[in-house]
């Protein structure tokens, strides 16, 4: 885009931001848990794909880009990326490029301390004028959030429709989105090699076991897959192990990636090993779930092989994320006698 038409496009958006009436929004209306970190409202659409691709425009300096908004024209090397969906930062910041402002979930998971200094908290629901102040030349949102035509008079806008694409195709998108593919593909590469040489060793530690992920909530428990985050793509995906029959019907097979269940049901949903994490999503105390009679006399609580997740980073599932996931998981499964 010429520097020209975005000064122009620029100064009518400051004369005219007196009458914007809607924030972009981060939500997109689904009631299922939050995807990759509750602490924001964007808690995604439930699992589904998306297809992108970059190829080349009449203009050398730009590509069009395939995303959930349709064919955006976008810069061959954007350079001021605005993220507004806390669970993509991690991708970028894999591919070794740093946005200037990302949402305030991305700003508190621990696994990114560090990789953020210099950038901008735009808050969980920032107005248009805050992206604008930041002059960005490439904004990533949610499809379906609110605001996007508002964010379009501010840079070309890609819309991401959550969970659509498994983590390594993402990263390749993102990859060809910011003219970094090869960063790209090495990362699959190194994050392939890592698997395989573990895999074999927790086959081993754990045998026949099987492993459950549960959030106690205000209704009861979630209990997750393979695609939501909280360690389900490296535990079921990439070491392949087993959920319980009911855990792998709900959770799994279903496609959904998440499942409520009562505390009555718990001995049902509950694995022979057990990843779990207080609910950031409400206010809910989890003592009411980990104290109660149900919960003590699962197997996996006797024998010790319970395992605590982060609720403000294990919700995650972007590059950066998983590679801190993937010690802990790791290192728990393979302590298990």
């Amino acid at each position: 885009m010429r520097q020209s038409s975005r000064l122009f496009s620029l100064f009518i958006l400051v004369v005219g931001l007196a009458v914007l009436l809607a924030a972009c929004g981060q939500t997109t209306g689904n009631s299922a848990p939050s995807g990759a970190g509750e602490s924001s409202n964007t808690s995604g659409t439930a699992p589904a794909a998306s297809a992108s691709q970059g190829s080349e425009s009449t203009e050398s300096e730009t590509v069009i880009f395939q995303a959930g908004n349709g064919d955006i024209e976008v810069p061959r090397n954007p350079q001021r990326i605005v993220d507004l969906t806390n669970f993509y930062t991690g991708y970028f910041l894999a591919l070794g490029v740093k946005p200037i402002g990302v949402s305030a979930g991305a700003m508190e998971n621990p696994y990114f301390e560090g990789k953020l200094d210099g950038v901008e908290n735009v808050g969980i629901d920032p107005s248009p004028e805050k992206i604008l102040e930041l002059n960005p030349d490439l904004i990533i949102t949610f499809t379906g959030a609110e605001g996007i035509d508002q964010l379009e008079q501010i840079a070309p806008v890609v819309a991401i429709d959550y969970g659509k694409k498994n983590y390594k195709d993402q990263i390749i998108d993102f990859g060809k989105l910011t003219n970094k593919e090869q960063a790209a593909k090495d990362w699959v590469d190194q994050w392939e090699a890592r698997i395989n040489e573990l895999k074999p060793q927790v086959e081993a530690a754990v045998g026949s076991k099987t492993v459950s992920i549960l959030n106690p909530y205000a209704k009861g428990l979630y209990v997750f897959g393979h695609n939501y985050g909280r360690g389900g793509e490296i535990i079921y995906d990439e070491f392949g192990l087993k959920a319980p029959p009911e855990a792998q019907k709900e959770a799994i097979d279903s496609g959904a990636g998440w499942a409520s269940i009562s505390l009555e049901k718990l001995p049902e949903f509950a694995g022979d090993i057990i990843f779990t994490c207080p609910w950031a999503g409400d206010s809910s105390d989890p003592k009411i779930v980990y104290d109660s009679a149900v919960w003590k006399g699962l197997p996996a609580v006797k024998a010790g092989h319970v395992f605590q997740l982060n609720p403000n980073a294990d919700t995650y599932n972007d590059p950066v994320s998983l590679e801190a996931q993937m010690k802990f998981i790791s290192d728990s499964l393979l302590s298990v006698k």
